[in-house]
């Protein structure tokens, strides 16, 4: 048979190689052969060498061979006895015997330590803490919590955060310190492994921790997912009522009820998608309402605490709002638990009430009279009649969608209009609703199918009627991987509209990431809403004091009181030079509760962009007619108003009609 045409020669080094591949490939034997006889043909040469070398080795060649013997003896720790090649061979046979015995050792040293480490780079040790805090899970809301834990812990008292997730250790350190920076006294440990696991949840030491977050991932199954786990942490600290309180959070309100049960009387369960749905409604009508939540939710400046009323005890509650000078009186928490918040001002502060208030920190509240700082001459006696039916535009629809539509119709003038454009179908109600008892008389839908992947279809808009607009993005898995890109496409095409007509557009925007907050183009009117970093917030304040979870509640709601941004020529004079407790004075008037302001002028550059919460009451400043004052107050109640809508975060049993599933058709 003729060799094939064109093939290389092979060289007998390559064969030689080869030969020496295939024979290291046989077998564990085969290695140690070849890794014996490399040995000696290395050691035994230079070991003669040596002997042959040295001036004073014996002159004979057995002395000098016995020499030869004993080096390499040595060097490969064989033994050097000498004497009968008997003695030699038992000598050799024994140092093997020894080799292998230390090797078999330091191998099952190497392997233990090794498995070791390789257990504890999982996560797989019990941490053995006390008072620590311990999130349960891993989301897009996971560094904003465990950001905010740090923050809130005291700078004296080091603390520490522990969280378990199903994720490589090494991965969620990574990810956590390249999003909360450095920690200060505050430990972040985290722990890997399933947390609806009752023995892996057991590492985290729960029945020792202070609190216990649960929080919801981004796949489908995630509150399937939270109800497991918060079903394994009850049967790790058992059915007592001794354990740490237990936030969760889920997605869908038909999960909330079940959640609550299983979290115990100690629970607090909250609801992601409507809390978000209605800060969005919210802000809709509020332009800059999300950076008032912002300051209000973080640790980084003045947060909700209960102070006692000890110095107002059996008078009204509008003394309480002037008798502090750092603080800000918000509500009343009554011996019986009730939240009441923006009160009338001559509600009675009976024996064992607690002050709702903001403040730095517990310590900085202190009665001070404030009465002397009014200026009643800059205080404004009419008042701007009540807003108009508005026009508002909805581009995107995702899983929220049907809860902001409902929490609209709840807040809408009578005759408002709400046009909804989208791509994709959207499903129908459940039931036709009855136009004398629900929301719908107030707000009509109407539905327009566009591609809003298009920016021809984005430009084409005719904007000019509209007051207000919410851009929402698609659910994560549904459109692009980043859902956020197409949602910063629609705003791109929204500021080039800004720019043909020269007309400022507010527009109220949700993002999934923050981390594309300052892409986005908007201008300092719209409000953008990350769904995850607020809810986050929320939660990280809750979780510090389980009593705040009535006042968010309240606040958040479409009914009851909210923080409002309302002009400031309502309460002071534009122009005047007054105080802030003169503002505090004219809102208490008429039944709101002011907590600060927002400036508009060249000082309010971001992040703050003006917004200035706590105020002292005796700050001096002029305002303009641009300015705008936040207060806590209670909406005027509309016609057909219907009844009080699900709790967010309380344990109450859900009514008949769900959020999410009302009517989203005109």
């Amino acid at each position: 048979m003729e060799p094939l045409k064109g093939r290389r020669p092979v060289s007998l080094r390559d064969r030689a190689r080869y030969r020496f591949d295939r024979t290291l490939a046989r077998s564990t034997g085969s290695l140690m052969g070849w890794l014996v006889i490399s040995c000696l043909a290395v050691v035994v040469p230079v070991s003669a060498l040596l002997v042959w070398t040295d001036p004073g080795s014996p002159r004979s060649l057995s002395g000098r061979l016995t020499a030869v013997w004993r080096t390499s003896g040595e060097t490969l720790r064989l033994g050097s006895l000498t004497g009968t090649p008997l003695r030699m061979l038992l000598s050799a046979l024994l140092g093997l015997v020894a080799l292998l015995c230390v090797s078999t050792l330091v191998g099952v040293i190497s392997t233990g330590l090794e498995k070791r480490l390789a257990e504890l780079s999982r996560g797989r040790s019990t941490v053995l803490e006390e008072g620590h805090a311990v999130v349960l899970g891993w989301s897009d809301q996971v560094s904003t919590v465990v950001g905010e834990l740090v923050a809130a812990q005291a700078p004296y008292r080091p603390r520490a955060v522990v969280l378990l997730a199903d994720r490589d250790k090494a991965e969620m350190e990574r990810a956590l310190a390249a999003r909360t920076g450095p920690t200060g006294r505050t430990r972040i440990i985290c722990r890997s492994g399933p947390a609806s696991d009752p023995g892996v949840l057991a590492l985290v030491s729960p029945r020792t921790a202070s609190t216990v977050l649960v929080l919801p991932s981004g796949e489908p199954t995630a509150d399937a997912e939270v109800l497991r786990t918060l079903l394994a942490l009850r049967a790790v600290l058992g059915e007592g009522a001794d354990g740490p309180p237990v936030l969760a959070a889920v997605r869908d309100d038909r999960y909330r009820a079940p959640a609550q049960l299983a979290a115990g009387p100690r629970g607090t369960v909250l609801e992601t998608d409507t809390v978000t749905a209605r800060l969005i409604a919210q802000c809709v009508g509020r332009p800059g309402l999300s950076l008032v939540l912002r300051e209000l939710l973080d640790f980084a400046g003045d947060e909700f605490h209960l102070a006692d009323a000890d110095a107002f005890h059996a008078g009204p509650f509008g003394a309480a709002l002037l008798g502090h000078a750092t603080s800000c009186v918000v509500g009343l928490l009554t011996p019986r638990g009730r939240t009441l918040l923006s009160p009338p001002a001559d509600t009675v502060v009976a024996p064992g009430s607690r002050l709702i208030v903001l403040t730095r920190d517990e310590d900085a509240v202190r009665p001070e009279d404030c009465h002397h700082l009014i200026d009643p001459s800059a205080m404004v006696t009419t008042q701007p009649p009540p807003d108009d039916a508005a026009r508002l535009l909805l581009l995107g629809w995702n899983r929220r969608a049907p809860l902001l539509v409902d929490q609209l119709r709840r807040t809408a003038r009578p005759g408002s209009v709400l046009d909804v454009v989208t791509d994709r179908a959207v499903p129908g109600p459940a039931r036709e609703p009855d136009p004398t008892t629900a929301p719908a008389a107030r707000l009509a839908v109407r539905f327009q199918s566009a591609d809003l992947s298009r920016p021809e279809t984005l430009l084409g808009l005719d904007l000019a009627p509209y007051d207000g607009m919410v851009v929402l993005g698609p659910d994560p898995g549904e459109g692009p991987e980043r859902p956020d890109d197409r949602t910063l496409v629609t705003l791109l095409a929204l500021r080039l509209l800004e720019e043909r007509t020269g007309r400022e557009l507010r527009v109220v925007t949700e993002l999934t990431d923050d981390r594309n907050r300052p892409l986005a183009p908007v201008n300092p009117g719209s409000d953008v809403i990350v769904s995850g970093e607020l809810t986050g917030l929320l939660m990280a304040q809750i979780a510090q004091n389980r009593h705040l979870a009535a006042v968010f509640d309240e606040l958040f709601s479409a009914d009851g009181s909210g923080i409002c941004l309302r002009p400031a020529g309502r309460y002071v004079r534009p122009g005047s030079e007054a105080t802030f407790a003169t503002v505090v004075a004219a809102a208490r008037d008429l039944g709101e509760c002011a907590i600060g302001y927002r400036r508009h002028d060249r000082w309010a550059m971001p992040p703050g962009h003006g917004v200035r919460l706590n105020p002292h009451k005796g700050e001096r400043r002029e305002w303009s007619a641009e300015d705008q004052v936040v207060v806590v107050a209670t909406e005027p109640p509309l016609q057909n108003e219907p009844a009080a809508d699900t709790a967010t975060t309380s344990a109450r049993q859900p009514d008949g009609d769900q959020p999410g599933r009302a009517d989203t058709r005109s």
